[in-house]
């Protein structure tokens, strides 16, 4: 069964400290939501609910993930 991808163990961040970030900088909140969006995007793949994915397109979702993540890291404060 698939599940949703914990960007919070990723990023070595809790809940709460990620929510206090994204509520002061609307870029990272922005860059946030788009990670959320293809992360719920490649559950629904994976679970089969949307629809015929190709494995090719499962695995671009999964780059673009990868890439949105990556922006998050870069856009998050180092003292995080």
């Amino acid at each position: 069964m698939p599940v949703k991808h914990d960007l919070y163990a990723d990023l070595s961040i809790t809940r709460d400290e990620l929510v206090r970030l994204r509520s002061q900088d609307a870029k990272l909140n922005q860059l946030v939501d788009r990670y959320d969006t293809l992360d719920a995007d490649i559950v629904k793949a994976e679970a089969g609910s949307a629809g015929d994915v190709s494995e090719d397109q499962l695995k671009r979702l999964k780059e673009k993930r990868l890439l949105a993540k990556d922006e998050i890291v870069r856009h998050l404060p180092n003292s995080v």
